[in-house]
């Protein structure tokens, strides 16, 4: 089901940031990244008056976790800061900050963007380029060189590809994955390792455990979910989601590997999830899991958490016993080992008074510290420094933390492009239609691509990364 008050909203931010980029006298066959104001190299001198950084986020673990690691471990070198995480829902997140952003008025000082936000704000001047500043502040060597890009660089003419001539505009705050959850219990203690093993095991569990689903996994028709499932499903298949270069869509993504894959999630692997399922996204997945009521499940790792924790399960009364039978691997492979890219970066708002973004930028330069980063880990976060990734801190962090640091070299992310939310609406819908049956499986693929060629030709830019 169509959300339209959240595309009502999304039309009119729209419409409202391409009116006032006109008026700035924005062109589209101008520098892409010329109306980004650019941060200070170093940062400026910080106030000693009590001072709240407010962040925005969406609503989920994480969002909790980095307030109270801030107010307990940055106070005690700002003792008077005091850290602010607002949160939203997640279906309304890319607009509460992008209608404030075109009102070039915000009540945040750091947005926390997806990686294919970043584009949008370059190109409409709403956050600060940070490429000085990371120069004389940042070891950039201390990154994964595909997540140093994801997270802060734009343009980018290949995806996650990191260009040393090419700006930032923000700095790692969760890295994120997917990883596969399944019951040991009823399927083994070794988890499937091709897409096609998994889904045979999942037919057997269903078939062996009346009122298990045998899959569980995003569907709904809201933020990124359905859209990252079926990128997920075209990644392992071969596919490709564009010609990234040329810009091209039509005939990439609805190719003979994209159109399997869509016959795999819609014919094969949505008749293993649960009667009521095609609206689900990451509380309703983990609610089935908890409840011993799947099989197997595909999740965000920084939103597991809560499926150890006794309180929130059916599965056990301690968590090791919740462990006995919940296990969690990096995702199988078929014809490629690729897996999404999620996590976000911080950005520092353009509109932010000016000792606010002083304060923002002390704080990242605080927070990417590897023993800060090991800390932030240990407290249930998802570093991208290499090593911390390595580290004790995060390893044994978590059952599955060793899953994301396995999955890091096989990443791919979406477009990072300034037209990333109308690409990401259109498929959401189209997958979603084809998960409950309102289109067929290769009817909603060829209407993704045709759509979005649309989106993109329509734009005038030229070139990957939103040249």
């Amino acid at each position: 089901m169509r959300h339209p008050q959240r595309i009502g909203r999304l039309t009119a931010a729209l419409l409202l940031m391409a009116t006032t980029v006109a008026a700035c006298g924005g062109d589209k066959d101008d520098d892409p990244t010329a109306s980004a104001p650019k941060a200070p190299a170093t940062i400026p001198e910080l106030t000693t008056d009590p001072l709240t950084l407010s962040f925005i986020w969406f609503e989920w673990p994480p969002a909790q976790a980095l307030e109270a690691f801030a107010n307990k471990e940055y106070k005690k070198v700002r003792p008077n800061a005091t850290i602010k995480v607002n949160t939203v829902p997640n279906a309304n997140w890319h607009d509460a900050m992008f209608t404030q952003f075109a009102a070039r008025k915000t009540d945040f000082d750091v947005a926390i963007l997806d990686s294919q936000h970043i584009g949008e704000a370059v190109t409409n001047g709403n956050i600060l380029d940070l490429t000085d500043f990371v120069k004389n502040n940042i070891d950039v060597n201390a990154y994964n060189p595909y997540l140093l890009a994801a997270y802060g660089q734009f343009p980018q003419a290949e995806t996650g590809q990191r260009d040393e001539n090419a700006s930032l505009y923000g700095l790692p705050l969760l890295g994120d994955t997917w990883t596969m959850i399944y019951r040991k219990d009823l399927i083994g203690d070794k988890p499937p390792q091709t897409w096609d093993e998994m889904i045979s095991a999942a037919e057997k569990c269903q078939a062996d455990n009346p009122g298990v689903s045998g899959l569980a996994f995003h569907q709904a028709n809201g933020s990124d979910a359905a859209a990252v499932t079926y990128n997920t499903v075209n990644g392992v298949y071969g596919g490709n989601l564009w010609d990234a270069p040329n810009r091209k869509i039509e005939g990439v993504l609805n190719d003979a590997a994209g159109q399997e894959a869509m016959e795999v999630l819609v014919n094969r692997m949505k008749p293993l999830t649960a009667k009521g399922s095609g609206n689900w996204f990451i509380d309703e997945v983990n609610a089935a899991v908890a409840q011993g009521k799947a099989c197997i499940a595909f999740n965000w790792i920084a939103a597991s958490g809560g499926l150890l924790d006794p309180k929130q399960s059916t599965l056990g009364t301690t968590r090791e016993q919740i462990l006995g039978k919940l296990g969690f691997a990096t995702l199988p492979k078929q014809k490629t080992d690729l897996v999404p890219l999620g996590g976000m970066g911080m950005h520092v708002s353009a509109y932010s008074p000016a000792a606010n973004q002083a304060e923002a930028l002390n704080f990242m330069k605080w927070f990417e510290q590897a023993d800060i980063q090991k800390k932030w880990a240990a407290a249930g976060g998802v570093p991208s420094r290499t090593d911390a990734l390595a580290s004790p801190e995060f390893l044994d962090a978590g059952p599955f933390n060793k899953v994301y640091a396995d999955s890091v070299p096989r990443m791919r992310d979406m477009w990072n492009v300034p037209e990333y939310a109308r690409l990401v609406d259109i498929e959401n819908t189209n997958v979603n239609a084809a998960l409950n049956g309102a289109k067929s499986p290769k009817a909603a693929l060829d209407d993704i691509a045709k759509q979005q060629q649309d989106v993109l030709d329509s734009s005038g830019r030229k070139g990957g990364g939103g040249l």
